[in-house]
């Protein structure tokens, strides 16, 4: 791939950061007579009665008191930070060790970093209030916190060096990990100085440095995670291996909302290597000494599901239902004046139809936990999106308190949503499988890729209808959009999250829409389901975008407008969506003529506090003229200050990979309430040679950072679909494309 990127940080003042000693604690031994700078953040009154957090275990075994830790410096200059934010392919490793290693001054060869551990307290996400990864907020609520960190443990440093020298602070320099007094001409690194450190008061206060002196904010800088995981020494949850660990699999029911009644084994016993078999709620379970002793197993057991409550209709039947829901009231999400009369009494109107499908998350690594089960507590190792969530849900099925179960989060082969479940899912199966065996044990817990597909937690099933009405000079006067899907966060733990009606998870990007279109109404009706749905990258974005984009170009060649500058009148104040939008527009050199067989379309979306413009160039496919080729994205995202250009370029070139495979080719299908894909072979994901050339520009700008991990993922459908109306004159009111045919 072909990749233009631009950066620049405008410098802005620097800032003094008030660190309260009550809120900020140095701690015991550390890693290799080094020490730990833990932050804590305010602790509420319950955080605050549970007192002194317990011992946990650093690197080799060594004690380390705190598991709040943010960082730990090592006697051999290491700095390692620790993430509360997981780990699975989209940065937040590099970008805090990043933010760290600015304040500290420290050379990024000396930095490392790994998974903290499950801890509600320091970890919050403070969006959520939980240690969560999501929502594309790891170095936006974390920007100016692991500053901080960073900073104050410099200056720690620099007074143990004083005092030890016997020469002022103020003279002491830091530079690429090296302490220096040029007077004396003494000089030393970090963990030599580390156990002095150590013993000091945290200072009350300490200055962040001005941007315009950033040495690695907002550099190209090797990501952490990459040598380890090229040379195979990262580990992941399946490289995980205890004495006497049994591997589990679960038989699940064929249709949601099934639960086991009995079962027969008999068969499954027979099987070498098969050591147990027990029902649990989620299904029943084989334990087994190895992967495929539990997959025969499991494959040979007779199991009678209860289907008195479960999903029996197929997906047709689903869109047709919300289809005709969508002729009525919702409830209101916006309402600024009344659409239905301007729309009324428009001189065009136009109305459109848009359906969406089951969609699974599909990440590379499926599933899996290994956990053990001591007398006084338990300990899990996996790719945990959710600790602070899991850590109470393990202790409430084992029957302990939070703090006798250790979560130690791993590495994950990617998420894209999957491992972020409010109900703990995999947790608690895994918590209720070791539990059935009623002793002592080590497990490890694994889906396979059919189970992954089949496994529900899916992006639901949404419609939208859109109309409109253009008056005799082709402007927009009135907007009228009904969404019809299920709530993600219904009946859970976010389920406080709804408002009078409305998931906001449901209607985000419809409700805000940046463009005046006179007057406008949104509104939502969400039908429960028995099939188990979750966020999916980018959320409800993934169908409000498309939507909006693709109904918002309709009404362009409608009133003879071209797409970019018919975006940028109607965007009034909103700069920065229009400085994206002009930005792809120079960057694909839009004015100009596309080449023969081609055509361009485009797509602008704001999600996740960040603005993304997409352009893409198209041609009929070669092997399927009804489907679009996609050769060329041109993408410009402003998503605040940049950490690291490379990992914002990475993650607009993944989420625009990701998001062509869906509106492409991906669709969950329910035949009677069974699904009907299974692996990769029906479930297809874009392939390398259909991979388009991905051109990045990054907005330059000071405002603080925004998430990334999410926002190139909403765009790039809505701006195939634009070019292929161009191309052919049909637009995709369906996904997929492959199955969709044009209206």
């Amino acid at each position: 791939m072909h990749i233009l990127q631009k950066t620049l940080d405008a410098p802005a003042e620097p800032r003094t950061v008030t660190v309260d000693r009550r809120s900020v604690l140095k701690a015991g031994a550390a890693v290799s007579a080094g020490f730990v700078l833990a932050t804590y953040l305010p602790l509420t009154k319950a955080e605050a009665a549970r007192g002194n957090p317990p011992v946990v275990k650093g690197p080799g075994g060594t004690a380390t008191y705190a598991p709040n830790a943010f960082l730990e410096i090592g006697a051999d200059d290491t700095v390692t930070v620790l993430s509360k934010h997981i780990e699975f392919g989209q940065g937040p490793y590099t970008g805090l060790a990043t933010l760290v290693a600015e304040e500290m001054d420290a050379d990024w060869s000396q930095m490392r970093a790994r998974g903290a551990p499950a801890d509600n307290g320091p970890y919050k996400n403070l969006l959520f209030g939980l240690q969560v990864t999501g929502g594309s907020t790891a170095i936006a609520n974390s920007y100016e916190h692991m500053r901080t960190v960073g900073a104050a443990a410099r200056q720690m440093l620099v007074e143990a060096a004083a005092e030890a020298w016997k020469v002022p602070a103020g003279e002491i320099t830091v530079k690429a990990g090296r302490i220096e007094h040029a007077g004396s001409g003494r000089s030393s690194g970090f963990g030599a100085l580390a156990e002095a450190a150590r013993q000091r008061e945290v200072p009350p206060s300490v200055t962040l440095k001005d941007p315009a002196d950033f040495k690695l904010i907002g550099r190209k800088l090797p990501r952490l995670d990459s040598r380890a995981k090229v040379t195979g020494q990262a580990q992941f949850t399946i490289d995980v291996t205890r004495p006497g660990m049994l591997t589990v699999l679960i038989a699940r029911p064929p249709r949601f909302g099934a639960k086991p009644v009995k079962f027969d084994d008999a068969e499954a016993r027979k099987i070498k290597g098969v050591v147990d078999v027990h029902m649990i709620p989620q299904g029943v379970a084989v334990y087994a000494n190895g992967f495929w002793a539990a997959k025969k197993g499991r494959d040979a057991l007779q199991v009678t599901w209860d289907e008195s409550n479960v999903e029996k209709r197929s997906s047709p039947q689903i869109i047709a239902d919300y289809i005709e829901m969508a002729g009525k009231p919702g409830a209101v999400a916006t309402d600024k004046g009344d659409a239905a009369a301007a729309i009324q009494g428009a001189a065009r109107r136009f109305k459109a139809d848009f359906t969406f499908p089951f969609l699974a998350h599909a990440p590379m690594e499926p599933l899996d936990c290994v956990m053990e089960l001591r007398e006084d507590g338990a300990e899990a190792w996996y790719g945990a999106q959710m600790p602070g969530v899991d850590q109470g849900a393990i202790a409430k099925v084992l029957g302990f308190k939070p703090e006798q179960v250790t979560v130690n989060v791993m590495f994950a082969g990617g998420s894209f949503g999957r491992r972020a479940q409010p109900a703990a899912d995999l947790a608690v199966e895994t918590a209720a499988a070791i539990k059935a065996l009623g002793r002592p044990a080590t497990i490890k817990l694994m889906w396979t890729r059919e189970d992954d597909i089949q496994g529900g937690l899916y992006r639901p099933i949404y419609v939208h209808r859109l109309e409109a009405g253009l008056d005799d000079k082709g402007t927009i006067v009135g907007w009228n959009q009904t969404i019809v899907g299920q709530s993600i966060v219904a009946g859970g733990p976010f389920a406080s999250m709804i408002k009078d009606g409305i998931d906001p998870t449901s209607v985000e990007g419809a409700r805000d829409l940046p463009y005046d279109t006179g007057a406008f109404r949104v509104s939502l009706h969400s039908p429960a389901s028995k099939v188990p749905a979750l966020w999916w990258r980018s959320v409800g974005h993934t169908h409000t975008a498309y939507a909006t984009e693709v109904f918002l170009d309709q009404l362009f060649e409608a009133a003879g407008k071209d797409p970019i500058e018919g975006r940028l009148a109607l965007l009034g104040d909103n700069k920065r969506h229009a400085g994206v939008l002009r930005t792809v527009a120079k960057l694909a050199n839009w004015s100009a003529d596309a080449p023969k067989g081609r055509a361009r379309g485009v797509g602008l979306h704001k999600s996740f506090n960040s603005y993304v413009a997409q352009i893409v160039e198209v041609s009929r496919s070669e092997d399927d003229e009804t489907m679009p080729r996609v050769h060329k994205v041109w993408c410009a995202v402003d998503c605040g200050r940049v950490v690291n250009p490379d990992i914002v370029r990475a993650q607009m070139e993944g989420g625009i990979g990701f998001g062509l495979s869906a509106v492409l080719f991906n669709a969950i299908d329910l035949k009677d309430g069974v699904v009907q894909q299974a692996n990769f072979d029906t479930y297809r994901s874009l392939r390398i040679n259909e991979m388009p050339d991905v051109e990045v520009a990054i907005v330059p700008s000071s405002e603080a950072p925004t998430g990334v991990g999410e926002p190139g993922v909403p765009p790039i459908g809505a701006a195939v679909a634009n070019a292929w109306a161009k191309l052919t004159g049909k637009r995709f009111l369906q996904q997929p494309f492959e199955r969709a045919g044009s209206a």
